[in-house]
C-alpha cells in the first residue's frame, strides 16, 4: 500500500483486562469492547467521536481484515488512525461505529481499493477465519464484529420492500430506505445455527464430514434453526436428518459469533437414544461414531481450534480422567 506513511496502532487490550474466565471464552466472543450504543442516537456525540484524536478504524478489503505483524508469533489487529486516512477513503457514511476499543472510538471501514491508502508498514490483509486463532481474544472479537457489519451493509444496499437505495444512519448500525414514502429501516441480522456434540452410552462421539472439507476432517453436527423452531427441537431435527440418530437429552454448552458471514453458533451436548446411523438426506459425505482412542491416534483430523466445534470435542475428550486433547501427541488438528 503506497502513499503517505502513517502511524499504526495494534489492537491493544489496555483497559480491557482479560480475566482467566475471559481467556477461556470462545474465539470472537467476550466483552472485547464498549459498544457505546448511546452514540448511535447522538449525532453530536458521534461527530465528537469521529473528531477525537485517537479515533481509529479497522479496515476490511475483499472480506479480509488488516493485520499487523502477520509473520511473527504475535499478530495483532491493525487499527489505523482516522486522521491518517485520506478523506476520500473515509466518508462519514462509509464508517460503522463499533464502539470504544481500548478506550478509543473504533469504526469499521470497507475499502474497495488499496492504492489510495497510506503506507501501513508491517501490515497485510488476511482471511480472518484462518488467522483468528493466533490473535489476542479481544482483537479477534473486534475484527469479527467489523467483518460482520461490513458484510451486512454490503448485502443490504437496497430496500427489501421497495427496492430504493438505503443510506446508513445511527452510526452505520441502521440502513434506512431513501424513499420517504417507504421509510423502511433495516437492522443487522444474524443467522442462528445449532451445533452439537452427540455422545452415547459406549463413550463414543458422533461426528460427520462434508465433501468440501480437507481429507479426513470430521466435525460435530450443525445446522440452521428454522422459523418457528425452538433450539432444542432444531438439535433433535438436525441430528435426525443428517445421521438418523434420535436424541434422549440435550444440554446447552456455549455460543460463538461466527461472522462468515453472519451466524451465531449455539452449542449443545446431547446423549443419543439410538446407535444406528442412517444418512437419509445425504447432506454429509460420512457420519460415524468415534472413540477417544481413535481421536487420540489421529484417525481423523479435528476442526480448527478456534471453532466451537473443536471446543465441544475437546470437552467430551477431556471428560475422561487424565485426558487432555491439546496435550495428546497423536491428535490431528
Amino acid at each position: 500500500m503506497r502513499g503517505l506513511r502513517c502511524s499504526l496502532g495494534a489492537g491493544l487490550t489496555a483497559g480491557l483486562l482479560e480475566s482467566a474466565a475471559m481467556a477461556r471464552r470462545l474465539t470472537f466472543a467476550g466483552p472485547y469492547l464498549d459498544r457505546a450504543a448511546h452514540l448511535r442516537q447522538d449525532p453530536a456525540g458521534l461527530d465528537a467521536a469521529l473528531a477525537e484524536p485517537g479515533s481509529c478504524a479497522t479496515l476490511v478489503f475483499e472480506s479480509r481484515s488488516l493485520i499487523s505483524d502477520v509473520d511473527t508469533d504475535a499478530p495483532r489487529a491493525a487499527l489505523v488512525g482516522l486522521a491518517c486516512l485520506p478523506a476520500a477513503t473515509r466518508p462519514a457514511e462509509a464508517l460503522t461505529l463499533l464502539g470504544r476499543f481500548a478506550g478509543r472510538p473504533c469504526f469499521a471501514l470497507e475499502v474497495t481499493a488499496t492504492d489510495a491508502l497510506p503506507e501501513l508498514a508491517g501490515t497485510r490483509f488476511e482471511d480472518l477465519r484462518g488467522i483468528a486463532g493466533r490473535l489476542p481474544a479481544s482483537d479477534a472479537g473486534l475484527l469479527g464484529y467489523a467483518r460482520a457489519m461490513v458484510g451486512w451493509r454490503r448485502r443490504h444496499r437496497y430496500c427489501g420492500v421497495c427496492g430504493s437505495p438505503t443510506r446508513p444512519v445511527r452510526g452505520g448500525q441502521v440502513l434506512a430506505c431513501t424513499d420517504q414514502g417507504c421509510g423502511t429501516e433495516q437492522f443487522p441480522r444474524i443467522d442462528p445455527a445449532i451445533i452439537v456434540l452427540v455422545d452415547d452410552d459406549r463413550g463414543r462421539a458422533l461426528l460427520g464430514r462434508q465433501s468440501a472439507w480437507p481429507a479426513d476432517r470430521y466435525s460435530t453436527i450443525a445446522g440452521f434453526v428454522e422459523p418457528g423452531e425452538a433450539l432444542e427441537d432444531a438439535v433433535a431435527r438436525e441430528v435426525r436428518e443428517e445421521t438418523g440418530i434420535e436424541i434422549a437429552r440435550t444440554d446447552y454448552f456455549a455460543s460463538q459469533p461466527w461472522p462468515f458471514p453472519a451466524s451465531l453458533m449455539l452449542g449443545f451436548t446431547a446423549r443419543a437414544a439410538t446407535h444406528a446411523i442412517h444418512r437419509d438426506d445425504h447432506e454429509l459425505e460420512d457420519a460415524r461414531w468415534f472413540t477417544r482412542e481413535e481421536v487420540a491416534a489421529g484417525v481423523i483430523r479435528l476442526p480448527p481450534r478456534q471453532s466451537i466445534s473443536f471446543s465441544l470435542i475437546e470437552r467430551w475428550f477431556d471428560a475422561a480422567d487424565g485426558q487432555s486433547l491439546r496435550a495428546t501427541p497423536g491428535a490431528r488438528f
